[in-house]
This record gives C-alpha cells, structure tokens and sequence, in this order.
C-alpha cells in the first residue's frame, strides 16, 4: 500500500524540514511490510479573505489530490486520540484490506473543511492543543514510521 502525506503550506529550509525529512527516509527505507514511500503534496494557503472560503478552497485542492479508491486519513484536533499500537493496527487493517494507497492530510491554519472529513476514512488528532503545522507534520511522519516499525516487529517502538 502506498502511502502519502497532504498537507497544507510549505516548509521552508530548517530544522523542522529536516526533521521530517529524516522520518520520511525512514519509511522509505521499511519496504518488506507491504507498505510503502511516504509521497508529499503540498498546497499553498488560500489567499481567500475569510476562514471558511480559505478551509473551502484548501479542502477542494486536498481532495483532489486523493485518488477515489484510496483510503484518506485527517489529522484534527476533533479526531480520536490513539495510541501508536492502535494507530498502526489501523494501518494494517487497510494494507490487509488490499486498499492500494493511504494518504495523511494536515489542514491550514483554519483547521479542515468539513468535506474533508467527510471524506475521510479515519480522523485522528495529536491532542486538543493548537499545535504548528509544521510540528504536525513531523509528528505525522513519525508515528507512520512508527506504526510500521510496530507492523514489522523492529525494535523501534517500545510499548
């Protein structure tokens, strides 16, 4: 299954670049469980003047990057809080259930449209706290990179 990461924005060159760099060439290199890559779109911020224009406009461009028979996972502070080894669990269940692709999406900073989540297949969130974007995006790409690493049995994670 291939799996890939939306989000919305740009990260400029830094650390937090690097960061996310780091975990995704850790997913790339895990290849013997079935899953794979961890491709990156991203999109610019809407340049609309009110919230739910700019969510609108981000959410229609995220949605079109997500072909029909993939599975869409949303990160927002209105999803479930899991842990790792349930977060991973999930990811397997979709590998097994032969869906061919799994993409993550990160929203703006008015949060995610509503047909997004409409959309997607699970809704999770890193906790209630407001967190940057580009901290989401790091902790999303670890905990992929977990969850594969907890679906391999490597000794990364220690539950």
């Amino acid at each position: 299954m291939r799996l890939g990461l939306i989000c919305v924005g740009r990260l400029k060159a830094g650390p937090e670049r690097e960061i996310y760099a780091r975990y995704a060439e850790r997913v790339a290199a895990l290849r013997r469980i079935g899953l794979e890559g961890l491709d990156l779109k991203e999109i610019d911020e809407s340049k609309s003047k009110s919230p739910a224009e700019r969510m609108a406009r981000e959410g229609e461009e995220m949605l079109a990057l997500v072909p029909a028979d993939a599975g869409l996972v949303v990160f927002d502070e209105r999803g479930k809080a899991a842990d790792s080894a349930a977060f991973a669990s999930f990811i397997g269940r979709e590998r097994d259930a032969g869906r061919k692709a799994l993409w993550f999406a990160i929203g703006g900073s008015e949060g995610l449209d509503g047909a997004v989540r409409a959309r997607a297949t699970a809704v999770y969130s890193f906790g209630a706290m407001t967190l940057p974007h580009q901290f989401v995006r790091i902790l999303a790409a670890e905990q992929i990179y977990r969850a594969m690493t907890i679906l391999s049995g490597h000794p990364y994670h220690r539950a």
